[in-house]
């Protein structure tokens, strides 16, 4: 059997990298967003935060928040033909409408 080297963030150069403008310190606001029970949100990660972040296969996915737990929020979506439950912290996520926020 060949043993897997790294975690869920190898081979992942590209995706999870910013913008050089955007580079530096983290907006608040965008960390202490807040949402409701069914709105629905766009997975964006901020990579300079990993705490609650989802896995890269999920990157610019589209779902619908169903409750909050702790700081995180559980958000569904479906993975091919499968419904899946992502625990997420606010900072990788933004309301559908404002992707290029």
């Amino acid at each position: 059997m060949v043993k897997k080297i790294g975690g869920f963030r190898t081979r992942t150069r590209d995706k999870l990298k910013k913008h050089f403008r955007q580079k530096g310190k983290i907006s608040l606001r965008r960390y202490f967003q807040s949402f409701k029970e069914g709105d629905k949100v766009f997975l964006s990660a901020e990579p300079a935060i990993q705490n609650g972040m989802y896995l890269p296969r999920f990157h610019s996915k589209v779902g619908i928040v169903r409750q909050k737990q702790g700081n995180c929020y559980k958000v569904e979506m479906n993975d091919l033909t499968k419904a899946k439950i992502l625990i997420v912290h606010p900072v990788h996520l933004k309301l559908v409408g404002q992707e290029g926020d």
